[in-house]
């Protein structure tokens, strides 16, 4: 089947899902890609085991490690993307984080667009995603408003267009006695749809299962719902669901992309203004030998960092030996997604609060509290939700489920975060670049919907994921220091303040300490710059070596900061697209 596009948009995270409703509310033709299908919306949404030890809404594709050994990624293929299943903080990069940055661990690089370039596209993002926060009496500077809760909040042209969530008893006696000791704390902005004024129209219930959990009411602020499902049944957009991107096809020169080849898998559907007829042809099952192509003027590849890298470097041709937009040697490389932990501090006091992740500290964001260690630090800020279940990965074996469940009660958990830094041999690499695959199921929207079966019963979607083994994503630690010495301020501000009469890692909470499986903070390995031979993408996210292919997503990311990526990236997709409706789709 062939069709003509004004657009193809390939994945629907927070970077393709942001892009193709900008583009379709502008009335361009749009083909959406989704290789996943809808996440279903079950009771196990909100089922601890099955959430974060079962791993059920993580694909069951095998990566490979740099030594090789088997990678389960925390990866999600479902509309949506990983905002289905991300914790809504919704953070601006600081103004610094745009610039030269000296850590410990070595040098965070300028990008080639400024804060002051990203921040209108800040705002409009905070709309979009229904940002809730608090800029307290928002003082006047240059350009908009300051906070008068975090020094280190960048200007505002806006406040934020919700009210911030408040404190629950624990969480509240918490910030008063750290604010006592000094440290400055602000309100954590979230993508969460609640009302506290109005609770009983909220849709956001405030419940105990929230970061991390996909959302069973549909009240987390996420691409599927906040995007494409504003315009999926529009005249002019398509959405195939089940449908995995192979390769991208280029003309006889290599200087443009004059396709996108795909295999459909299993009941995924064509949504908008496909015919019936091509609907149904479409969307056959396929194998690696049927293929079906997809041709338009503009392509988009939203996939995600490591899986925008794969798509480019299995597209390789001729032209392209190494891979589309692979001139510099650059594309996979300089991987990053943050040194990052999850902290329980324990006290004799007890925590009955369902949802904590409402304020947080940059303090330490841009210098440590010791003068002679001038080094920037990071961000602390508490886990939204908590059970006793995400301790069973550090407890000792035959643990009675009874003295964790008492330990949960006595416990806060906390998330730090510190930036790692670009490295050329952190990277995604591809092994074997035919475009081989297997089709695996993961939980759909047909079947039974069990309440607490945690088993196979509603697994039922076919997916086509990469065959075992083909991505290897190498990466070695750095900027270790002062993550380190971070843990040990926030210890001991805690201790000080008498919150924390004993602290211990919760390793469970994304898998044993953010390891590499934990892969919801990607970014970086396509990063824009002005210099085609060291960097893959321009200032507006275009391949440097293709005329029409675009990566709208952290691929672009030429440092990682220290907090949450999912706003950058929302910002950058409509900057993208600002641009796209402006110059290229007239």
């Amino acid at each position: 089947m062939s069709s003509q596009y004004d657009a193809i948009v390939i994945g629907t995270g927070a970077g393709g899902g942001t892009l193709a409703m900008h583009l379709a509310l502008a009335g361009k033709n749009i083909l959406i890609l989704e290789r996943g299908p809808f996440l279903p919306q079950e009771k196990l949404n909100w089922d601890t085991s099955a959430v974060f030890l079962d791993n059920r809404y993580h694909t069951k594709e095998v990566w490979q490690n740099k030594e090789g050994q088997d990678l389960h990624p925390q990866q999600a293929y479902y509309v949506g993307g990983q905002t289905k299943v991300y914790g809504a903080a919704m953070f601006r990069m600081r103004a610094e984080d745009f610039g030269v940055i000296r850590h410990q661990g070595g040098i965070s690089p300028a990008w080639p667009i400024s804060y002051a370039d990203l921040e209108p596209y800040y705002t409009r993002a905070e709309e979009l995603f229904h940002v809730h926060g608090d800029l307290g009496s928002a003082p006047s500077v240059p350009g908009g408003f300051g906070s008068s809760f975090d020094p280190t909040e960048p200007f505002h042209s806006k406040p934020y267009p919700y009210p911030a969530l408040s404190n629950e008893p624990r969480m509240q006696t918490i910030e008063d006695d750290v604010r006592r000791l000094g440290v400055h704390t602000f309100p954590i902005p979230l993508g969460l749809k609640r009302n506290e004024a109005d609770p009983v129209a909220s849709k956001c219930a405030r419940c105990d299962t929230c970061d991390g959990y996909p959302c069973l009411v549909h009240a987390k602020s996420d691409a599927d719902i906040n995007c494409i499902r504003e315009i999926m049944h529009l005249s002019n957009v398509t959405l195939m669901t089940n449908t995995r991107v192979t390769r991208l096809l280029t003309n006889a020169t290599g200087t443009a992309v004059t396709a996108v080849e795909v295999i459909h898998s299993g009941p995924g559907s064509a949504y908008g203004n496909a015919s019936e007829q091509s609907k149904s042809d479409a969307l056959s099952p396929s194998r690696s030998d049927r293929t079906a192509t997809y041709t338009a003027g503009i392509f988009a590849l939203c996939a995600g960092a490591i899986n925008s890298a794969v798509v480019l470097l299995a597209s390789a041709n001729e032209k392209h030996p190494n891979g589309l937009g692979n001139r510099s040697d650059q594309v996979g490389r300089n991987f990053m997604y943050h040194q990052a932990d999850a902290l329980l501090a324990l006290s004799t006091q007890r925590n009955e609060d369902a949802y904590t992740k409402t304020w947080g500290t940059n303090d330490f964001y841009l210098k440590d509290s010791d003068p002679a260690y001038p080094f920037p630090l990071g961000q602390v800020q508490p886990v939204g939700s908590f059970h006793h279940e995400m301790m069973k990965g550090d407890a000792p074996p035959l643990t009675p489920g009874f003295v964790l469940e008492t330990m949960k009660h006595h416990a806060v958990p906390w998330w730090l975060t510190t930036e790692d830094l670009p490295d050329p041999e952190n990277r995604v690499t591809l092994h074997n670049t035919t475009p081989l695959s297997v089709e695996d199921v993961q939980p759909g929207v047909v079947g039974a919907h069990p309440s607490g079966d945690t088993g196979q019963t509603n697994q039922s979607e076919p997916v086509t994921t990469n065959a075992p083994h083909r991505i290897q994503l190498a990466y070695m630690p750095n900027n270790v220091k002062s993550f380190d010495r971070l843990k040990e301020r926030w210890v001991d501000v805690l201790k000080k303040a008498g919150h924390a009469t004993a602290q211990v890692p919760l390793h469970a909470y994304f898998k044993k300490r953010i390891p590499l499986e934990g892969v919801g903070h990607q970014n970086g390995t396509c990063r824009m710059g002005e210099d085609p031979s060291t960097n893959v993408l321009d200032v507006h996210c275009k391949v440097h070596d293709l005329d029409n292919l675009y990566v709208v997503d952290a691929s672009c990311f030429v440092s990682a900061s220290a907090v949450n990526p999912s706003l950058t990236i929302i910002a950058n997709a409509i900057r993208v697209s600002e641009h796209l409706l402006q110059e290229r789709l007239r």
